[in-house]
């Protein structure tokens, strides 16, 4: 199977969740990549979308390599791979000042995005992590770290595709994992579809307009410039 875009893979999601529709349910996108996902998702469900803003933590000589994911909160949840730590002999003091610099994207994204609109209750909500895709995994199990840490009912995470291993290890960590491909061969998510431009803060802020538009109760995006 592949997809022809986010938009196509966002809406075959959606069909598969569709026993959580009417259920008290909030849809969080991991942005860039997961909101055009997420967007199809809230739209079948007809429930609230936010945004989860994380940021993978890759080593400086190869940023695409994942050494560990942060997201943003009072207590920024941290996620460690150890393996690539030691494989690349990253110090801690590195690692931490990685860390620093992907949690100053993150506030600057949360200013841009959200504003100053304050965080969800989840107490009693079922919430639904939406990502394009999961490679190593790091980013959606800092995503439900952080969200576990606001005491929300159920957490589930969606995906159109993964690699086997990241598949695994969130199973573990998730609630419940909805995911439509899992091949053996995995290499990059944007092998799996035919369409995958990089997304821009402009097209972030153009798909929370349509939630609000749609969904009411979804977040405000801030007034642009």
């Amino acid at each position: 199977m592949s997809f022809q875009d986010r938009t196509e893979a966002g809406r075959m999601l959606g069909q598969a969740l569709q026993e959580y529709s009417g259920a008290a349910v909030i849809v969080y996108a991991l942005p860039r990549g997961g909101l055009p996902v997420a967007v199809e998702i809230a739209k079948a469900l007809q429930a609230p979308l936010d945004l989860a803003l994380v940021r993978k933590v890759g080593i400086p000589s190869y940023p695409e390599l994942a050494m560990g994911a942060v997201i943003d909160g009072q207590t920024p949840a941290i996620v460690r791979n150890e393996e690539v730590i030691r494989a690349t002999g990253i110090t801690e003091p590195l690692f931490q000042k990685c860390c620093q610099r992907e949690l100053e994207e993150i506030r600057r994204r949360r200013r841009l995005y959200l504003g100053d609109r304050a965080d969800r209750d989840l107490a009693g909500k079922t919430v639904i992590i939406v990502d394009d895709g999961l490679a190593t995994g790091a980013t959606a199990r800092a995503a439900v770290a952080g969200l576990r840490k606001r005491h929300p009912r159920k957490i589930v995470l969606a995906v159109p595709v993964a690699s086997v291993e990241a598949l695994d290890t969130l199973r573990k960590e998730a609630d419940a994992v909805v995911c439509l491909e899992v091949p053996a061969d995995f290499r990059a998510v944007g092998q799996y579809y035919r369409q995958f431009p990089q997304l821009s803060d402009e097209n972030v802020l153009d798909a929370l307009e349509e939630v609000k538009a749609l969904n009411g109760p979804g977040p405000e995006a801030p007034q642009r410039d």
